[in-house]
């Protein structure tokens, strides 16, 4: 194994399942500290900054000399669940691929990210780079919010897995529970009782309709159109009661001129002519988890000096374009740095065979190691 596929291999090997997805899950610290020595090794400054308690960010700075450009490398450290997996944590290579949880979401790009910052460091360039291994994207991207916080930059690559596309656009999404409310009574006697659960149906039919009608706006460009969709639902106590309430949980995706606000009006709006319609249907809705679409101008630096390094390296051209997932580089983008991502092939994200293509990242470091010194000389 090189260099790169050495430290993907050790990232795979340590547990770092995020507990808000699996409860008693170990989370980032164990891997974070890791991640700390081996950055400290290459020669990089190095800060341990808990998100919350025991759940760190490791950032590694290559200082440059001064008066460049600074570049941010963003991965994620956390995982999703296990569950299903036999061996997820003891890596594995067959035919060029590196198998076990997190492989390909993502670690396999941010050890190309650390590689490609070590190797920056030797070239004495004037601007910084600067790894950023952040906990909790997988939940709520709490610890790119941090970091947004925290650094500045003048462009950012996120790592996450694009099959070696570079993409400038991807949806956001918002999560708003909806509850109606009924009149509880026992079950014999139906004149006492306003069934909460009923008066929700009729909502779902209203929603179903409203996202045909989403699905037939104009597309964005490279993402095509918002969607919405019921989540979760739960309601009343007992067989022999009418339900005095339900929750119907609801995410919507959003593209990039799209609100909060907005999504949250769409569906009182609803709401309202269900209550027009029918005076003892009575709702409220409550906003809950909401994250921003990304859209990088085309003008941005970060994204002429990538895709120059990638048609370098890979020797072909490179057309950016968008995917429909949620990611930190949204949060990165809100907090005024210009973001793109570009990450390795593989397959099993969330699934119970994960793997990464090694051939991919090793390019991956390449690429990221090509944007460094274009970016910040």
């Amino acid at each position: 194994m090189n260099e790169v596929e050495q430290l993907l291999s050790d990232l795979v090997a340590l547990n770092s399942v995020n507990p808000d997805l699996v409860p008693g899950a170990p989370g980032e610290a164990d891997i974070a500290a890791f991640l700390a020595r081996w950055l400290e090794s290459a020669g990089l400054e190095v800060a341990v900054e808990d998100v919350r308690p025991g759940r760190p960010n490791v950032i590694g700075i290559a200082r440059g000399t001064g008066g460049g450009r600074t570049l941010l490398l963003n991965g994620h450290i956390d995982t999703v669940g296990v569950t299903g997996m036999e061996q997820p944590f003891q890596p594995r290579v067959e035919n060029g691929r590196l198998y076990g949880r997190g492989a390909y979401d993502m670690k396999g790009g941010l050890a190309a990210c650390m590689v490609a910052a070590a190797q920056a460091r030797r070239h004495e360039l004037r601007g910084d780079v600067i790894v950023t291994a952040v906990a909790d994207e997988e939940y709520a991207g709490l610890g790119t919010i941090a970091v947004a916080g925290r650094y500045r930059a003048d462009g950012a690559i996120v790592a996450e897995p694009t099959e070696l596309e570079l993409v400038i656009a991807h949806k956001g999404f918002a999560w708003f529970d909806v509850e109606t409310f009924g009149v509880a009574a026992h079950g014999s006697r139906p004149h006492l009782g306003v069934d909460a659960i009923a008066k929700m149906g009729h909502f779902l039919v209203a929603l179903d309709r409203f996202g045909h009608e989403l699905a037939a706006r104009a597309p964005h460009p490279l993402l095509g159109s918002p969607s919405i969709h019921a989540s979760l639902i739960q309601g009343g106590q007992e067989m022999s009661s009418y339900p005095d309430h339900c929750v119907l949980s609801v995410e919507r995706r959003t593209v990039p001129g799209e609100t909060l606000a907005q999504a949250q009006a769409e569906l009182q709006t609803i709401v309202d002519a269900l209550h027009s319609a029918d005076p003892a249907f009575v709702a409220a809705i409550r906003p809950g988890l909401e994250r921003q679409p990304l859209e990088t101008p085309a003008d941005a630096a970060i994204l002429a000096t990538t895709r120059e390094a990638i048609e370098q390296v890979t020797g072909r051209p490179c057309v950016p374009g968008g995917v429909s997932f949620w990611t930190d580089a949204a949060s990165l983008w809100q907090a005024g740095i210009p973001t793109v991502l570009f990450g390795p092939l593989g397959a099993g994200a969330h699934a119970v065979e994960e793997w990464v293509d090694l051939a991919s990242v090793n390019q991956c470091a390449e690429i990221y190691l090509a944007t460094s010194l274009a970016f910040c000389r």
